[in-house]
């Protein structure tokens, strides 16, 4: 068989087809061929191309010359089961030439189709358009595209914007653009309605024309999801573009504009479930993303009573003008809703987290066991097996990055030592083993397994500083004084043998006790002493202490469902491993840089746009606190003032809530940039150095500081500063996915532990308001949801929003920022796609017949 079609054409098929591998012979692209064949090597098949004959159809020649060769020579071959040569194109006039030419030819589609034994592979067949006749009936729904060319020249001219389109999680019909280049940096162009939106989908580079100011609107306030139950009902969606619409304060007003053309399409597999036609016998159905930032795609399948309840794969193949949805395609079933195992591959094929097994070609440049320390690996490293060096993590943490020791020296100072696994002596540059890691660029902790960036027995073992072992390693010793002043820096490759692997609870309980006096507890208690003196200097100097609910789970030692849900209590150790952890990252930084001007890996955390505080500054006035925003030092002081002696957790909630004003904190190289501060430490320069066993980017550090430190030599790409950049977007986009498919793991989790448990009543505090609802966070189990104040097919309450105190008015209840309520927590499974945790507001009531209940996918 000769494939002349784009693989894209056939989604899986080259893999999927049931004939033998040895027929499936693709002149171009063979996805696993017998013998490669070169058709333009070969003196049989090699043609010249004829005068006015374009270089396309002089190609289409040699394919067909090609095939009647290749059907030649197999007849030749004596055997008792014939093979035919089958050619397949999607040309319709390279198929008719080649039927002329006595070819047996097939559209990909005829092809498949005609195999009935194997009627399931029509699914995976994508949905090929003639994008000038897609409109052959049916109502014109979207604006036309402008072609790619006219885009570019506008973009040029500055008639048009080019930008990342981000569809809203809470709002179907509102998206953003964020503009691409200098003059446009950081420019947010707010994007609503259907029309205006145009058939972008989340991620893809669009081009956006902005509409005149008197048409600029606000982002809204509304959550609106897609129920999709008809999606013919165009009506009902310009109804909801109306409540988007209603007044707001013209100085919140912000660029606004409509998508004209897409730049490049950001598709990929998506993962979801069948909503399956309630037309009998149907074959067109729609497919439900996971990710609400993702439109329902229109598929067809025989398979529907099959795959209702199944969590399955769809790729998009494209958007008419005249549907409401793109149409798409069946790639693969990962197995049934709900089940822990289907739902974690789920969660982390939609956070793009490679998972797969580490190929033979990664593990075969793992250190050969039994393996051991030799004089060659000493030969730029202090023996530091003598210090009383030990590692606080916490419970059951077997990749230990990170060791420290404490102890007065002679001169009646003190020498403090953060030692890290030397990661990089295993991980040479440019081998399988790095090129892996650096794909992958983090582990991934999710609640009830791990995604390692490297190989198990270097993550849990070789490189892991556990104790009673020597083990390898890269320390930063400083001197002090007493008032954790630094005097003296110095790196170093070392060995070391940890002589205790504690929890932060074993590591506060000998700091805290009375009896014990021990090298290791005294050696604690002096990085105790000196941490807290760090930290205030710290604070004094503006760094931001915030704060951010996180949840640790018990599991059943069995079914390993979760049993308990708690939110994590932090220690004085936690702060104190913290501090020396940030002072080695920026010493590190200093010293790379000095060294590295052009080509250190750095990190920084930019300064939020004032907007971004809007909310703060309003919640925090609606109880007559003021929370200033001038600059990091200000921000800090202002938080620490907040404090209310009848609302103790009121200072907490505003730390919440000043989290989710701040920006994402980003590599880069320092030769691309110029802005290297800090804002949520007051740092003027850091890095990464403290986990080089779950972060690729401190195994760089480690490698920019070996070279400063002249224990191991430089190569091409570490003094690349290009080449570098690229590195950190990879790395910043990796960081950002794993973040989310952790906090995906806790939500899967959270619905599990809510699921055997019914109703459960517990106290909230409202975080924000919306104009239709509220969102609460339940501190008890950090757990944050939104209660809706309408519901389908229900009465709607009169509903009051006020954005500037901010407050909702239900009826006659008035519901303010940080407003203490009761809600039921219980598990709604009503939806198998969307289970969800589903909480009722309690108290305050409002009227009995219009009380109504929130529906959160957490």
């Amino acid at each position: 068989m000769v494939w002349n079609t784009p693989l894209a054409t056939l989604g899986q098929l080259p893999s999927l087809c049931p004939l033998p591998a040895s027929c499936c012979w693709d002149l171009f692209c063979s996805p696993s061929p017998p013998p490669p064949f070169f058709k333009n090597l070969f003196r049989e098949t090699y043609i010249q191309q004829e005068q006015g004959e374009s270089s396309n159809d002089r190609n289409d020649r040699a394919i067909r010359v090609a095939v009647k060769w290749y059907s030649e020579h197999l007849k030749k071959i004596e055997d008792e089961e014939k093979i035919q040569v089958i050619f397949l194109t999607n040309d319709r006039t390279n198929k008719e030439k080649a039927l002329e030419e006595g070819i047996t030819a097939y559209t990909c589609e005829e092809y498949i189709k005609s195999l009935i034994a194997n009627p399931d592979l029509v699914d995976r067949l994508a949905c090929v358009s003639d994008e000038g006749k897609e409109i052959e009936s049916g109502k014109i729904i979207f604006p036309e595209h402008i072609p790619l060319s006219k885009l570019q020249q506008g973009i040029k001219s500055g008639i048009y914007l080019q930008g990342t389109y981000r569809a809203s999680r809470d709002n179907y019909l509102e998206a953003t653009v964020w503009v691409h280049g200098d003059a446009e940096e950081n420019k947010e162009i707010i994007i609503q309605g259907l029309k205006h939106l145009n058939r972008a989908v989340h991620e893809d580079i669009v081009a956006v024309e902005l509409l005149a100011k008197d048409e600029w609107v606000a982002l809204s306030s509304v959550v609106l999801q897609d129920d999709g139950e008809n999606e013919d009902d165009i009506e009902n969606e310009e109804e909801k573009e109306n409540i988007l619409k209603t007044s707001v304060n013209k100085d919140i007003l912000r660029p606004t504009g409509k998508v004209v053309g897409i730049i490049k399409r950001n598709w990929r597999p998506f993962c979801g479930m069948l909503s399956k036609s309630q037309i009998k016998e149907a074959r067109r159905h729609l497919f439900t993303p996971a990710d609400r930032r993702i439109p329902r795609i229109r598929i067809e399948t025989r398979q529907a009573d099959t795959l209702e309840g199944q969590r399955i794969i769809v790729a998009i193949d494209g958007w008419p003008r005249n549907s409401r949805y793109p149409n798409g395609h069946f790639v693969k079933n990962l197995g049934s809703a709900g089940d822990k195992e289907t739902e974690t591959e789920v969660l982390l094929l939609e956070h793009d987290v490679p998972h797969q097994p580490f190929s033979q070609g990664v593990l075969s440049f793992l250190p050969k066991m039994p393996w051991s320390i030799t004089e060659q690996d000493m030969k730029y490293r202090e023996d530091l097996r003598h210090l009383c060096v030990c590692s606080v993590d916490p419970p059951g943490c077997t990749d230990i990055d990170d060791a420290l020791h404490c102890r007065e020296v002679e001169n009646g100072n003190v020498e403090v030592g953060v030692h890290i696994a030397d990661v990089s002596h295993f991980i040479r540059p440019g081998n399988a083993l790095d090129e892996e890691s650096a794909k992958r660029g983090t582990t991934v902790y999710l609640c009830e397994k791990r995604i390692d960036m490297v190989p198990e027995l270097l993550s849990s073992n070789l490189c892991s500083l556990r104790s009673n072992v020597d083990r390898l390693a890269f320390s930063c010793i400083w001197e002090m004084n007493h008032k954790a002043e630094i005097l003296k820096t110095r790196f170093t490759k070392s060995i070391i043998n940890s002589k205790a692997s504690l929890t932060y609870a074993e590591a506060q309980m000998r700091i805290d006790s009375t009896t014990m006096n021990d090298d290791i507890t005294t050696s604690l208690r002096g990085l105790n002493k000196l941490a807290k003196i760090l930290k205030k200097k710290r604070i004094d100097n503006g760094a931001l202490t915030l704060s951010s609910p996180e949840v640790r789970f018990h599991m059943d030692s069995e079914t390993h469902d979760p049993i308990d849900l708690q939110t994590k209590e932090l220690k004085e150790t936690n702060s104190m491993v913290e501090e020396f952890m940030l002072l080695a990252n920026v010493s590190v930084a200093q010293k790379i840089y000095e060294e590295f001007p052009e080509f250190a890996l750095l990190r920084k955390h930019p300064a939020p746009p004032p907007s971004n505080y809007d909310i703060l500054v309003k919640a925090a006035k609606s109880k007559n606190l003021e929370i200033k925003t001038d600059s990091a030092k200000a921000l800090a002081e202002s938080l620490d003032k907040a404090e209310s002696p009848e609302f103790p957790y009121l200072n907490t909630l505003l730390r919440i809530l000043t989290t989710r004003c701040m920006m994402q904190a980003v590599y880069f190289c320092s030769g691309m940039d110029n802005d290297f501060h800090h804002y949520g430490l007051a740092s003027p320069i850091y890095t990464h150095f403290t986990s080089p066993i779950r972060r690729y980017a401190d195994i760089i550090v480690h490698r920019l500081l070996a070279v400063a430190i002249g224990a191991d030599t430089t190569y091409p790409e570490l003094t690349d500063k290009h080449k570098l950049a690229d590195m950190c977007k990879n790395l910043n986009y990796r960081h950002k996915m794993a973040q989310y498919a952790q906090r995906a793991s806790v939500a899967f989790h959270t619905q599990l532990f809510f699921k055997s448990k019914g109703i459960v009543n517990e106290d909230a505090y409202i975080l924000f308001v919306r104009k239709n609802a509220v969102v609460v966070l339940i501190p008890k189990y950090g757990l944050e949801g939104t209660v809706f104040f309408e519901e389908k097919g229900k009465p709607t309450p009169r509903l009051d929003y006020n954005n500037e105190v901010p407050s909702l008015t239900v009826e006659d209840t008035t519901l303010h920022v940080f407003d203490k309520v009761k809600v039921n927590i219980m598990l709604d499974a009503s939806n198998i796609q969307h289970q969800k945790i589903r909480m009722v507001l309690v108290e305050p009531k409002v009227s009995p017949e219009l009380k109504k209940s929130f529906s959160s996918r957490l």
